[in-house]
């Protein structure tokens, strides 16, 4: 690990602390991910997932069959496909296939279920592109991950089939924010706290009850959802998230692979293109999809 490369991105962080005006932080997040390039051989297409602003990245190798369907993180109140793109692309590549990534709806303006609803249309939109479910992986990143797991919970109950996999990064599953680690690791999490957390689930939920599945899905019943990945890192307040989700997932038999990473912090793949831990975990996220969508990843 290199301790320089990390320290590095901390100390960048810190010289742009969030801002308190809500357009001034989604301009913060989305600047994470302008300062990286595309490589040249990424394509980008702008399409539209039933009414949801969407975009492909895929590289000429990708797999047409296949597909990955990734949902942002930014609390669900900031992200977009620009912050994202970067990871979007390599996450693709790793994996062999085309990411469709949405943009979905953000709160305070369009509270739950709006962003559920966009997810739900995302993956109707790759069935009647006639992609086989067992030929799609989920995935999300932070609240995407929480969104993730409760638009799995929904396909559910709308009878619908699930798609092969699920890979979860820095998973925000608990809006009632009861994980320990929120106290525990506030002291070195450069990104996210208690008190942010409070407040975007505030704006998110607009009255709802944050013990609902479809906003806190590790309240929910996982028996049955497909194999999952979840990555997250030991300097998270979200820690103990991924943690419980594990724990809660593997007690109803869902096959679960979980990677703590030592010292990385929220969300460290978006820092991929200057940090080796975040390439490693796209190639580990990439090889999990590959032997699952290839069927040798059965349990």
């Amino acid at each position: 690990m290199s301790i320089a490369e990390l320290e590095r991105i901390r100390a960048r962080l810190a010289a742009r602390p969030r801002p308190g005006d809500l357009a001034a932080r989604r301009e913060r997040l989305d600047g994470l991910g302008a300062d990286y390039v595309l490589p040249p051989d990424v394509t980008v297409e702008r399409v539209t997932a039933r009414g949801v602003p969407a975009e492909w990245t895929g590289t000429a190798a990708a797999d047409p069959a296949r597909a990955l369907l990734f949902l942002h993180g930014g609390g669900y109140m900031a992200g977009s496909l620009a912050s994202h793109r970067h990871v979007m692309a390599r996450a693709g590549r790793e994996a062999g296939l085309r990411t469709l990534a949405l943009a979905y709806r953000l709160a305070p303006e369009h509270p739950f279920p709006a962003a559920l609803e966009d997810a739900l249309s995302g993956y109707r939109f790759l069935l009647e592109r006639g992609i086989a479910p067992e030929r799609i992986a989920l995935a999300g990143e932070s609240a995407g991950g929480g969104l993730a797991l409760a638009t799995l919970l929904s396909l559910r109950e709308a009878g619908l089939p699930p798609p092969r996999c699920l890979w979860l990064s820095s998973p925000w599953v608990d809006l009632t924010l009861a994980g320990g680690t929120l106290a525990s690791k506030a002291a070195v999490d450069p990104l996210i706290s208690r008190a942010y957390l409070a407040e975007l689930a505030a704006a998110y939920l607009a009255g709802a009850d944050p013990r609902s599945p479809l906003v806190s899905p590790i309240q929910g019943d996982l028996a049955g959802l497909p194999p999952m990945l979840i990555q997250v890192g030991s300097a998270e307040v979200l820690l103990d998230d991924a943690l419980r989700l594990a724990s809660v997932a593997g007690a109803a038999d869902v096959p679960v692979t979980l990677q703590v990473w030592p010292h990385m912090i929220h969300a460290w793949h978006l820092f991929h293109p200057e940090l080796e831990e975040g390439r490693a975990a796209l190639r580990a996220a990439g090889s999990f999809i590959r032997s699952h969508l290839d069927g040798a990843g059965d349990p």
